[in-house]
């Protein structure tokens, strides 16, 4: 059998340093999932095609399952569980929850991840902007108006927490 070559590979995930001796050319995914816990992003089709597997890097969002760990070295991985918690959501979190955005939940995970990227880069997206956006999450419970709903009730959120312009 052969022998797998391990390194340890350093990432901040979730705002915490963390390293990992573990083959760097598993992808991401498997990694968050099976060695840290990390339920939020999902398996969907393993070919960075659906979008359930989803997390920000550095700001932006990426499919893990097509990614190796060794791609995010000392980079910055934000999860699910690391936009908000149960008793603090995350804006987006919130309105996903607020405009019932869900019916399975399965592509939750990509859909909320794409639009806090989104919303990051255009504050104020237009339901253009937002449909390209949201454009490779796959979807197959029939939600899209409610997650289009919730993307504009999320950038409504954000814009009255930011601070005022002088």
């Amino acid at each position: 059998m052969p022998r797998l070559s391990l390194a340890t590979v350093s990432l901040k995930l979730n705002g915490r340093v963390e390293s990992l001796a573990v083959a760097g050319d598993l992808p991401l995914l498997t990694v968050l999932r099976n060695d840290l816990g990390l339920n939020g992003p999902k398996y969907g089709c393993g070919l960075g095609q659906c979008g359930a597997c989803m997390v920000l890097i550095d700001g932006r969002a990426a499919r893990s399952c097509a990614l190796p760990l060794a791609g995010v070295a000392g980079r910055e991985v934000t999860t699910l569980e690391g936009l908000g918690s149960a008793s603090a959501l995350h804006p987006v979190q919130q309105a996903f929850v607020e405009a019932q955005a869900a019916q399975c939940g399965y592509c939750l995970n990509g859909m909320v991840i794409a639009t806090v990227s989104l919303l990051r880069r255009t504050p104020q997206p237009s339901e253009a902007q937002v449909r390209a956006a949201l454009s490779h999450n796959l979807c197959r419970c029939g939600s899209h108006l409610e997650i289009l709903a919730a993307v504009q009730l999320a950038a409504t959120k954000l814009a009255a927490a930011r601070p005022a312009a002088a």
